[in-house]
């Protein structure tokens, strides 16, 4: 473990004009959608939230072909969630088996590259999801209703932000290197085997206050091995505390007017304004400022309501994430050794 050195991925001295443009995207975009899902009341809010913040912070552009990936995604979820989920829930066996087989084709296509987006999305959609409907106080087709609805909502927010707010140069794509098949298997297996375990523990024991630290085991695998993974995991935790602070921060000005819908938005405007700044700083990766950003969309869509503050929420959202991270961190790196021991999936 002595080559893990945690440090914050800053990439960038100032942003640049099209840096700026995705900072309002995603600011305007979350707001957006945060707004609606709390005029309208519907459930589930942070489906609304994330789908457009992921949509707008993770892809800087937006064609035909990540729209594509992007609806595929949400067929998959529904399929999944909706179809074989209720079919294999009385046989743990055979549904741990097929969520694994699933994990990996998804962890295979963000390690070839081209549909990242598809992997990445689905493998956090088909978590959260698949969390929720293990509870049978939750109601599976209004939930994947509301997973549909937001996905829809989320492209239209998409379109019409980078319309309002469109780049003032063009974009070169970013050059993915050439892997090794051993890498590919590294990876694949790695990643695969941790979220299936993750999947696992969120089944067995009751968490469903937890959504966060769940989220935070599989997006710290986005870098798909323990060399990413480390780095990774501590930006996932740092930003997290930052994003709950500004929680806490936000909840003592509102005070008692925390039904007062326009003073809400505009602290979760401003404070997703700020982390989106510090994701661009970072290069536009899932790292510290994603982090931030996520932690607060949670808290406010999910926790924050006229009847309920953010206190107590912030704070176990931390100390839940940081334990679920050193835990997935842990089995990150034994995996990592057991897989050098073989050529075939040896990390080069």
């Amino acid at each position: 473990m002595s080559r893990f050195r945690p440090h914050l991925l800053i990439k960038k001295a100032q942003l640049d004009a099209n840096d700026l443009r995705q900072c309002l995207r995603i600011a305007f975009g979350a707001v957006l959608g945060f707004t609606l899902s709390k005029i309208m009341n519907w459930q589930n809010g942070v489906f609304f939230v994330m789908s457009p913040i992921l949509l707008l912070a993770l892809v800087p552009t937006l064609n035909r072909h990540i729209v594509y990936q992007y609806i595929a995604q949400i067929l998959l979820v529904t399929v999944l969630v909706g179809f074989v989920q209720p079919l294999l829930s009385p046989h743990p066996v055979a549904m741990t088996l097929t969520v694994l087989m699933v994990f990996a084709g998804l962890f295979t296509l963000m390690s070839r590259g081209p549909m990242f987006l598809f992997g990445a999305m689905g493998v956090v959609q088909l978590s959260i999801t698949l969390h929720f409907a293990s509870y049978n106080s939750i109601a599976l087709s209004p939930m994947l209703s509301a997973n549909i609805v937001a996905g829809a909502l989320a492209l239209v927010i998409a379109f019409l932000m980078h319309t309002l707010f469109p780049d003032v140069a063009h974009r070169p794509p970013r050059k993915r290197p050439d892997k090794p098949k051993s890498n590919q298997r590294h990876e694949v297996i790695l990643a695969s085997l941790v979220a299936t375990a993750s999947f696992v523990v969120f089944q067995c024991f009751d968490l469903r206050d937890s959504l966060s630290a769940q989220i935070a085991t599989v997006l710290i695998l986005f870098p798909l091995n323990w060399k990413g993974a480390g780095p990774a995991g501590w930006n996932r935790a740092i930003g997290t505390l930052v994003g709950c602070n500004f929680a806490l921060v936000a909840q003592l000005l509102l005070q008692t007017h925390s039904h007062q819908l326009l003073l809400v938005t505009f602290c979760f405007w401003f404070g997703v304004l700020v982390f989106a700044r510090y994701h661009m700083l970072e290069g536009g990766v899932s790292a510290a400022g994603f982090s931030a950003m996520s932690s607060l969309a949670v808290i406010f869509a999910q926790y924050l309501t006229p009847q309920q503050d953010v206190v107590f929420d912030a704070l176990y959202r931390f100390s839940s994430l940081a334990f679920a991270v050193l835990l997935t961190l842990c089995l990150i790196y034994l995996l990592h050794r057991l897989l050098n021991r073989f050529s075939a999936t040896r990390l080069i």
